[in-house]
This record gives C-alpha cells, sequence and structure tokens, in this order.
C-alpha cells in the first residue's frame, strides 16, 4: 500500500525545491521568505474581492498566493522564466489558478494593465523608473505596497530640510502622498541582499496637480545639479542659461510669439 505523505512532509518539499532554484541576485532576485511580513503588506493595502492588484517580481509566488485569496484577479510581471514556471506549478490544480494571468518580461518595456492596486517586493535596480512609470499610468489606481532599499525609501518619504531630500523626493510627493510602513531586516529574505529594506504606501493625487511633468521635472534637475549651490547660481551656470534660451526660442516660435 503506497504511504500518504503528510501535509508537513509536502511542505518540506516544496521548500527544499525552492532551495533548489538558483536566485539571480544581479537582476534582484531576493524572495521575501517572512510569512509575516507578507501577510502584514497585503493587509496594509487594503485589498476587496472586486480588486485587480498588480504585482511586480513575483518570484515564487510566497506574496502572490496571498494576493489571490483576497482579490479578483492578480496580474504578475516576471522577466524570468524559471520563476514564471515555478509560480505556475504552485497554483496549477487549485481554484486560485483562474484567478492569476502572468505577464512575462521587462516590466519597464511593458505596458501596464488597468489595475486597482499594485503589491510589490521590487528588484531595487528598477525602483525609480518604474515609481515614475506607475505615478503617470493611466487609469488612476487606488494605492501601492512597495518593498524598496531603505535609503531609497527615506528619499521618498523626506521633507525639505532633511538631509536625505531630493529630486525623488520633490517629484514623488507632487504627484502622491507617500507614507513609511515598515522596516525589513535583510534576514527576511533568500537570499539575503546587501542591504535594508522598507515597506510604502503611495497614494497617487487625484486629480493630479495642473502641470507639464517633462518640464516641471526639467526645472527640478536643475535646481538639484548641485545641493550647495544656491539657486541663483545653478540658473547662471552657462549650460542652464544656454538651454533656457534655446527653450525660449522654440516656444517663441511655436506659439508665433515674437521675441
Amino acid at each position: 500500500m503506497p504511504k500518504i505523505r503528510s501535509r508537513k512532509a509536502i511542505s518540506k518539499t516544496n521548500e527544499s525545491q525552492t532551495h533548489a532554484i538558483r536566485f539571480n541576485t544581479g537582476v534582484g532576485q531576493h524572495v521575501l521568505k517572512n510569512p509575516l511580513i507578507v501577510t502584514s503588506m497585503v493587509d496594509k493595502a487594503a485589498l476587496r474581492q472586486t480588486d485587480v492588484c498588480l504585482e511586480i517580481g513575483p518570484g515564487t509566488g510566497n506574496m502572490t498566493v496571498k494576493l489571490l485569496e483576497k482579490v479578483k484577479k492578480v496580474i504578475a510581471c516576471e522577466v524570468d522564466p524559471r520563476m514564471v514556471a515555478e509560480l505556475q506549478k504552485r497554483v496549477q490544480g487549485t481554484p486560485l489558478c483562474s484567478k492569476l494571468q502572468v505577464v512575462v518580461g521587462d516590466v519597464l518595456k511593458t505596458d501596464l494593465p488597468f489595475f486597482d492596486v499594485c503589491v510589490a517586493n521590487l528588484p531595487y535596480q528598477i525602483s525609480s523608473p518604474f515609481v515614475f512609470k506607475l505615478l503617470l499610468h493611466r487609469p488612476f489606481f487606488r494605492c501601492a505596497v512597495l518593498m524598496f532599499q531603505r535609503e531609497f525609501a527615506e528619499r521618498l518619504v523626506a521633507k525639505a530640510g532633511d538631509k536625505l531630500y531630493c529630486r525623488l523626493s520633490v517629484n514623488t510627493q507632487l504627484l502622491a502622498r507617500v507614507d513609511m510602513l515598515m522596516k525589513v531586516g535583510k534576514n527576511n529574505f533568500r537570499p539575503p541582499p546587501k542591504v535594508e529594506s522598507s515597506v510604502v504606501r503611495i497614494e497617487p493625487r487625484n486629480p493630479p496637480p495642473p502641470i507639464n511633468f517633462q518640464e516641471w521635472d526639467g526645472l527640478v534637475r536643475i535646481c538639484f545639479t548641485r545641493k550647495n549651490k544656491t539657486l541663483g547660481a545653478s540658473f547662471k551656470q552657462s549650460k542652464v542659461l544656454g538651454m533656457l534660451e534655446r527653450n525660449l526660442k522654440i516656444h517663441c516660435s511655436l506659439n508665433n510669439i515674437v521675441s
């Protein structure tokens, strides 16, 4: 008579299979292994049963499974085909399988689908471009709960006068309300990264401020080019003056203004 494996044995087998995967830390593969932190991130997203949830870098699916239990649909973006196979194998043959859509590819080169909430343990090297891709996405989403490298997270929430206040702080807080939720130690990941992490909640401002973001970002870039200079000194640089003069000529030409 064949032996029936206990749930504990099956759990150990799944764990050993996960350990057998070689994670590519070069593309930010650090799987969040602490179930308490996974649960806390999911809870802080305040998910609804009717929500479509976007997850970036699902890895082996520790967070994905928790999300699938809470929402109508999860769209998981993953660049590594090995992780895609692990994720699909994890939900195969369960009621959760029909609620999962996997998008294979680089999220920065992919058009984001419609979603209500984004919850993700992001690859840290795409943090900045992804945040702005997210904030400029339309239609608006409700909120995002994201894991970042701690210093990056501190820059997101920094206020004027803080040492870490920078262009990232200004632009993010212009477009969204940003709150620090919790700190996460490196030992909560497998393999552990070299840096500490933090979880941040981002809620886009709706309606957004009535500005041309590209023009605004150009202005802020000049302001923060050299932090120890006054604004007057920054705008008196020959390169900046030349650029402003060229932009003025283009503006006048496009609007039939005689300068």
